[in-house]
């Protein structure tokens, strides 16, 4: 499963690049590709995904029961974007002009390994479509000598349109639409959609192969988990794996959380399935969503930034996200029923509330229940170094997460009043 994980995200290094690898696997695993612009043929027993933009994913089983079990995360990871014509000439240096994407911490981008991905467009006599790219070459950003600036190790203020462009090259200004074009198989590229990540390869950390330091673990981790869950799951339900992106830029796209994308999907699941508008609306009652995005593990260089009561440590398990301005969906019974669930299936866990006075970042799940309206947690795996362009987790959370995921969907939810039964 290490290795696997490894590769999985050494491979996805956009969404882009994410979702076809997802598909690639739930095609080798049986499942059925539906369109959205066709009918959908939808059967108790089955296994589907839709894919929207090349970016989002949703992928499901159908059991008997009606209720969803659902898990949403994201597939992007903050980094930055190459521009149209990227292209720069200066004193004989070619450079990538780039813009940021999401909330990077900038300064680990420079004077580490860097290349180019995403998608690029491909135009025929016919149309337009797309292909995920990753570029063979490398990149790199060069930080300013020390002997230029004393007071560097002071704290240093970076500017993403001076400082973080990328040297691609020396007087070799045709390198990437080259490439590109190469790439394409000589056809005309009009447009592309590129992004400078990280070509850093996964690594253990330290002794015991315990931790582990990769780009993109928030949240290609919880892509992973998902879809590693749902394909070993028995449904008893319908269980859905919601692969979202452009969380890190707030969600409010056609393939994002704050579309409707997931409501779509279900609303044509039950409509295939022959359920009508009143039985749709009973099965959402009886349904759960599980927001799985990362949460941050106590620092041990800065352990007074946790709260005082509810530290998060790497290697503690599964983490329940708590947050009274609702930044997070877990409320007490949603987190009641998730542990119930967990401790049936010896999975463990842990809670993080944030100190209340820092703020809080918030993620998919309070987006996603804007859409679709359903009881939902907020959970994810302890990490360091959030949004960097190298962070650090532990393998044994993430093969909990695993764990927690595959139970919540080997069940079914049945609400009675007051109490949510477990079947």
């Amino acid at each position: 499963m290490q290795s696997n994980l490894y590769d999985w995200i050494d491979r996805s290094k956009t969404a882009y690049n994410a979702v076809a690898n997802v598909e690639g696997l739930l095609v080798s695993e049986g499942f059925e590709k539906l369109s959205e612009n066709e009918k959908w043929s939808v059967r108790r027993g089955g296994k589907y995904f839709a894919s929207r933009d090349g970016s989002a994913l949703i992928a499901f089983t159908v059991g008997r029961n009606n209720a969803f079990q659902m898990v949403a995360s994201h597939c992007d990871s903050p980094c930055f974007k190459l521009k149209g014509n990227p292209v720069m000439n200066t004193d004989g240096y070619i450079k990538f002009n780039v813009e940021k994407y999401g909330g990077g911490i900038y300064y680990t981008y420079m004077d580490t390994p860097l290349t180019v991905a995403g998608r690029i467009c491909v135009e025929d006599a016919d149309g337009v479509s797309f292909l995920p790219f990753v570029s063979e070459k490398t990149f790199v950003i060069p930080s300013l000598a020390i002997h230029f600036n004393r007071e560097v190790n002071g704290g240093i203020k970076l500017n993403p349109q001076k400082d973080m462009c990328p040297l691609a090259a020396l007087c070799d200004e045709e390198g990437l639409n080259r490439e590109l074009k190469n790439f394409a198989s000589g056809k005309k590229v009009p447009d592309s959609d590129l992004f400078l990540v990280s070509n850093t390869h996964p690594f253990d950390v330290g002794y015991a192969g315990k931790l582990f330091s990769s780009p993109r673990i928030d949240n290609l981790t919880s892509v992973y988990a998902s879809i590693e869950a749902l394909v070993a799951a028995e449904p008893k339900g319908i269980n859905v794996a919601f692969v979202a992106d452009n969380e890190e830029i707030g969600s409010r796209t056609k393939q994002g959380a704050g579309s409707t994308f997931l409501s779509d999907v279900l609303r044509r699941v039950s409509i295939s399935l022959g359920l009508t508008e009143d039985e749709y609306l009973a099965a959402l009652a009886d349904s759960l969503m599980v927001s799985s995005d990362n949460a941050h593990a106590m620092h041990p260089n800065n352990p007074e930034l946790s709260d005082p009561t509810s530290k998060t440590y790497l290697g503690g398990g599964v983490v329940v996200k708590h947050h009274a301005q609702g930044n997070y969906t877990t409320d007490a019974f949603s987190s009641s029923l998730f542990k119930h669930i967990l401790g049936n299936a010896g999975v463990k866990y842990q809670d993080m509330y944030v100190r209340s006075d820092l703020p809080c970042g918030g993620t998919l799940g309070t987006i996603s229940s804007s859409q679709v309206s359903v009881r939902s947690v907020d959970i994810g795996i302890a990490q360091l170094a959030m949004h960097s362009c190298v962070e650090t987790a532990c393998l044994s959370d993430y093969d909990e997460m695993v764990k927690a995921l595959t139970a919540i969907y080997s069940c079914a939810l049945k609400c009675c009043g007051d109490k949510v039964t477990v079947i």
